[in-house]
C-alpha cells in the first residue's frame, strides 16, 4: 500500500524517493512514437521542486520556451498532487483539460496509476499522455532533440566544450551524477524527512561527506569556474538545483545544518555565486537567477514539513517563514567580479584563514584549533570577501529595484 502523501517517511523512519514511471523519450529515429515537433509537448512544473527547476533551466538555457509550453502549479503538495489555484503563478485551472490538480492530469494518462503525481511531466498533447516524469532524462532530451528548432548558436554541434553532455566527459559527469544525487540531491530530503533519530544519523553525515568532496574536487584548477572546467555542463544543472536552497531552507527547514554553504564551503559558495550572478550568453542573460526564489523555497519546505508533523493537516499551526539568511545570497566581491570579467578564477581559500571556512572535512573540522588571534571564524571569512563600495551599492540598489518592481506573478498568497 502506498503510503500518504505528507508522510513522506516509511515506517522505519526513513525517506525512500520511488522512483518514476513513465519513462519514453522523444526522438527523431523513425518511427518514433514521440517525435520531435513544436507546441506539441507541455512541461508541468513547480518552481519551488528541485527536480522541476532542472527542467525549467534546461529549457531557458536552451532557449526553448517557444517550442515547449511551460504550465505552473501551485506552491501546495496535497494527496490529489500539485493544484491549479489561479495563485503564485499557477493558471485557475489547467489549460488543456481544466483540471484543478495534477492526479487528474496522471489519471487521463493512464487511469490504473496508483502512483505519485509529481513534477516534472512532460506531456504529449496529441496522443493525451505523459512522456516521461523523470528529470534526468527530461533534460537530456532538451539538450539535442529539439535543435532543429533552434537558432545555430544554441544547438549543441555549435556549443564550445560540446554541450552540456559533452562526449569526452559523460564518464565523469555519469559518475558524479551518480553519488550526487544518493547523497546530496536527494540527500537533504532523506535527511530532512526523517522521523528517526536512526535514520537522520544515517544520512546527514553523508550528505556533508558528499559536500566535502565537492569542495576538494573545485579546488582543483581545472573545474574551475565551473565543475568540469570553462564549460557549464549537466554536472552544474544538477548540483545547482539544491545548492540554491541549501542556506535558505535545508539548513533550517531540513535541519542540514552541520555547516552552511556561504561559510562552510567557500569554493562551492563561490561556484554558486558564479553562476547565480552571471548574466552573459554562458547562462542564457542570467537564467539561473532568474529562475530561484528563495521564498518559494522557505515556504514550499516548510509547509511540506509541518504537514508530516501534523499528520497531513492543515490545522492547528500557522506558516512562520524564517526571514534569513540576509542576504539570500551573497553578491560577488570586486575582485572575483574582475576575475570572472578576465577569464581567470582563483581558489577562494589562496591567503584565506585555515580551518572550518577553508573547507576542511567534518571530521577535520571537529577536532580543529582555528586559534583565536583576535579574530572569530566569522570575522576572518568577512576580511576574506569584503565587498568595495561600488558593489556594495549596486547589490543595495538591485535589491531595492527588485523589491519594488516586485514579482505579483510570485508572490506567496498565504
Amino acid at each position: 500500500m502506498q503510503r500518504p502523501i505528507h508522510k513522506h517517511a516509511d515506517e522505519d523512519g526513513h525517506f525512500r524517493r520511488p522512483a518514476s514511471a513513465f519513462r519514453n523519450f522523444i526522438s527523431d529515429e523513425p518511427g518514433s512514437r514521440f517525435p520531435p515537433e513544436k507546441d506539441r509537448y507541455v512541461l508541468y512544473v513547480n518552481y519551488g521542486c528541485p527536480w522541476a527547476h532542472r527542467t525549467i533551466l534546461v529549457r531557458a538555457l536552451k532557449s526553448l520556451e517557444p517550442i515547449i509550453e511551460l504550465v505552473v502549479t501551485d506552491f501546495d503538495l496535497t494527496e490529489n498532487g500539485w493544484l491549479f489555484t489561479g495563485r503564485n503563478g499557477s493558471p485557475t485551472a489547467e489549460p488543456l483539460y481544466g483540471f484543478t490538480n495534477l492526479k487528474q492530469l496522471y489519471l487521463k494518462a493512464d487511469p490504473n496509476y496508483k502512483g505519485r503525481y509529481t513534477v516534472p511531466t512532460l506531456w504529449d498533447k496529441k496522443q493525451h499522455t505523459i512522456v516521461n516524469n523523470e528529470s534526468s532524462e527530461i533534460i537530456r532530451m532538451f539538450y539535442t532533440t529539439f535543435d532543429s528548432f533552434l537558432d545555430p548558436q544554441h544547438r549543441e554541434v555549435n556549443k564550445l566544450g560540446g554541450g552540456f553532455y559533452p562526449e569526452g566527459l559523460r564518464s565523469e559527469i555519469d559518475a558524479m551524477n551518480d553519488w550526487v544525487y544518493n547523497t546530496i540531491n536527494n540527500g537533504v530530503y532523506k535527511v530532512g524527512f526523517a522521523t528517526t533519530q536512526e535514520a537522520y544519523d544515517a544520512n546527514i553525515y553523508p550528505l556533508f561527506s558528499s559536500l566535502d568532496r565537492i569542495e576538494k574536487h573545485l579546488a582543483n584548477p581545472a573545474h574551475q569556474p565551473f565543475l568540469f572546467g570553462e564549460h557549464l555542463t549537466e554536472a552544474d544543472v544538477r548540483l545547482y538545483t539544491t545548492m540554491i536552497r541549501f542556506d535558505a531552507a535545508y539548513v533550517t527547514i531540513f535541519q542540514c545544518n552541520l555547516r552552511d554553504i556561504r561559510h562552510g564551503y567557500p569554493r562551492i559558495s563561490r561556484w554558486l555565486r558564479n553562476i547565480y550572478w552571471d548574466q552573459t550568453d554562458r547562462t542564457n542573460n542570467g537564467v539561473f537567477k532568474k529562475t530561484s526564489f528563495f521564498e518559494i523555497y522557505k515556504y514550499g519546505y516548510y509547509k511540506a514539513k509541518h504537514r508530516q508533523l501534523y499528520g497531513g493537516s492543515d490545522l492547528g499551526w500557522n506558516v512562520v517563514l524564517p526571514r534569513g539568511p540576509v542576504p539570500d545570497i551573497e553578491p560577488l566581491t570586486d575582485e572575483e567580479e574582475a576575475q570572472i570579467s578576465g577569464g581567470t578564477v582563483s581558489s577562494p581559500t589562496n591567503g584565506a584563514p585555515t580551518g572550518i571556512i577553508a573547507g576542511m572535512s567534518i571530521n577535520e573540522a571537529a577536532a580543529a584549533d582555528l586559534g583565536d588571534e583576535d579574530m572569530s571564524p566569522k570575522q576572518r571569512l568577512e576580511r576574506a570577501t569584503t565587498h568595495g563600495d561600488e558593489n556594495k551599492k549596486w547589490y543595495k540598489a538591485a535589491k531595492k529595484a527588485e523589491k519594488q518592481a516586485g514579482a505579483a506573478n510570485m508572490h506567496l498568497a498565504l
